[in-house]
Formats: C-alpha cells, structure tokens, sequence
C-alpha cells in the first residue's frame, strides 16, 4: 500500500514573553530594561572609530612616519631652530600689515595692461605712477634683496620640504643685519603672493603710515633671532620606549636602597 505516512499529533508549545513581564509587587519602573545583543546577526553593531583598521594611502603614511622620526632624532641647532616661530598675537599682526601689499594677480596685471595699451593707440599719455610697494617672493629674488640690504623684513616658512632650500638663509640675514622671523606654513604665504606655497617673503618699503608697525614689529622679533640657536633638539621618546626607562630606573632605585640600606 502507498499510503501516506500519518503524522503524530503535537500539542503546540505556547511560546512565554520575558520581555515586559513584571513580577508580582514590582512596580518600580514603568518601562522595562531590554538590553541588545550584539552577538552575530542580532542587533546592529554600535559605531566604532575604525581609523586605526583604515589602510591610509602612502603618501600619508610616510607623512606621518616622517614626523615620528623628526621627533626620535636629536635635531642640530641649525634644522631646531625653524621649531622657533613667533606667537599666535604676533602672526595675526604680521599677517595683517603683510595683507596690504600682496601683489597683483593676473587679472589686474590684464586690466592694467589694456588701459596702458588703449592709452598708447589714442596717443594719450598714461598716468604713470610711482613704483608699486609690493610683497617680493621667490628664494633668489629675496637673496639678491638680502645682500644688497635693500629688505627690510624678511619671512620664512618653517615647513619648507627639503628645508636644505632656507637653511643658510637666517645666518645670511643675521650677517647682513636684515630682520626676520620664522612663521607657521609655508601655504600662508603662498596665500599672500596668489600662490599654493611660499618659502619666504620679503618686505622692501611700505607706505607711510604703516612705518611705525613695521619698525615695532621688528623690534619685538630682534630678541628672538638676535643671536644664532646653540641648543640641539633632544629626542621625544614614545610611551612604550618611556615606560621601559621608567621600570630600569626603579629598578636602579631598588639596587641602590638595598646597598645602603
């Protein structure tokens, strides 16, 4: 016989919710705890900060090897001394006076052009004015300023990369007896010249009124770069490389009690 094969009969098996029941005389809370489970395929996982996990492109990666290793290395007075920049409050004033002689960019440059040369087809005679007070930048053209005296305010990036391009360039002033300061970002100064990045600005004249500024600022920079630095950078170890010189040293401290103890 092909029969079907009968099944038994269960009775089913009523299912208990723990979930909100609340024990006889427990009437403390209104709303019952129901933690998560974060277990595989439960509840969705809580956001973490996965950075650490992240494979970063390379040109960040050594960036940031690089830093580590300018910090473990013992750094001579000449590259330590581009670690000297002025303050915040000093910057802010540099910055504003240095403002109001940024260069012509290449739309003026065109303008000022055309009216010159629509001046010339009339056969009128342009307004020809005195020669503009302007920011000087590029390393060679700031060389030639410096050692013929002619600046009078110097400006240098301290993250110029190689840094070999103004490493002699604050004993060059130094011997020429031009002021300078050392600044945050060689990319604030390229802001100021229309460009990405600057190595160093140079100031050779300023108008009238912004004397006194100039002269009080360089006053106030002098001390700081009279003389050149003597001081080697010393290292900066990491937690773990600390720890270790930690535990050696209480260990030295132990030996030493008990010989004298």
């Amino acid at each position: 016989d092909l029969r079907k094969p009968t099944r038994r009969w269960r009775r089913p098996v009523e299912k208990k919710s723990t979930r909100g029941d609340k024990k006889e005389g427990d009437y403390s809370h209104l709303f019952q705890k129901t933690p998560r489970n974060f277990r595989i395929g439960q509840s969705i996982q809580p956001k973490r900060n996965l950075s650490r996990f992240v494979k970063w492109p390379k040109y960040i990666r050594i960036q940031r090897q690089r830093a580590i290793l300018k910090q473990r290395l013992k750094v001579p007075p000449a590259i330590h001394q581009f670690g000297n920049t002025i303050d915040k409050n000093q910057a802010m004033t540099l910055f504003k006076l240095l403002a109001k002689y940024r260069p012509e960019n290449r739309k003026e440059k065109k303008e000022r052009l055309a009216k010159i040369a629509e001046a010339q087809a009339k056969n009128e005679k342009a307004d020809e004015k005195s020669k503009p007070k302007v920011l000087k930048f590029g390393l060679n053209h700031i060389t030639t300023l410096v050692e013929s005296r002619k600046a009078r305010l110097v400006v240098i990036a301290h993250d110029v990369d190689p840094l070999e391009l103004v490493l002699w360039l604050p004993a060059l002033c130094r011997k020429m007896g031009v002021p300078f300061c050392i600044v945050k970002g060689k990319a604030r100064l390229g802001a100021l010249c229309h460009q990405k990045t600057c190595t160093a600005v140079a100031l050779t004249a300023v108008d009238k009124q912004d004397e006194r500024a100039l002269s009080q600022f360089c006053a106030s920079v002098e001390s700081m770069y009279e003389e050149p630095q003597k001081a080697w950078g010393q290292p900066q170890y990491g937690i773990k490389a600390r720890h270790k010189i930690r535990a050696r040293e209480r260990e030295l401290e132990k030996e030493r009690a008990k010989r004298f103890a």
